[in-house]
């Protein structure tokens, strides 16, 4: 497995009331992990836009294994385990240590600026390749 990883610190601010990070963090949490990867391929969200092209979520599946909590500091990680014509299959693992906290996987499609799906440039696919899972990586329980 090649994943990308990004490192963040729980913000007092995304607690809930039981001072667990709030659900819907999560979420934000996985964007912003994906957006950086992005990013460090060459494909920040701008220079994807300038293009006339975006990246765009069309199904997320999200399952909760244990509760973050203020000041932990958790790691992303990113891989992208399959590309169609228009759509990328992704999934991304939460950890605080070796502790799986939360995992995902989701559905993407790139998009022209009229947001209709194009194919994905032999660049782009390249690039991301790099952070493309083994094929007998099993799914995260």
């Amino acid at each position: 497995m090649t994943a990308h990883r990004t490192t963040i610190r729980v913000r007092f601010y995304e607690l809930d009331p039981y001072n667990h990070v709030n659900h819907s963090v999560y979420v934000s949490y996985f964007e912003s992990a994906r957006v950086e990867l992005l990013a460090e391929a060459g494909y920040s969200l701008a220079s994807m836009r300038a293009n006339g092209r975006s990246i765009v979520v069309s199904e997320i599946q999200t399952k909760f294994h244990a509760s973050a909590e203020e000041l932990d500091e958790l790691t992303i990680e990113t891989e992208v385990l399959e590309f169609k014509r228009v759509t990328t299959t992704w999934r991304q693992r939460i950890l605080r240590g070796d502790e799986l906290i939360c995992s995902q996987d989701l559905r993407a499609a790139l998009i022209d600026e009229r947001g209709r799906p194009v194919r994905f440039d032999d660049a782009m696919l390249d690039a991301l390749s790099v952070y493309a899972a083994a094929p007998s990586d099993p799914k995260p329980t």
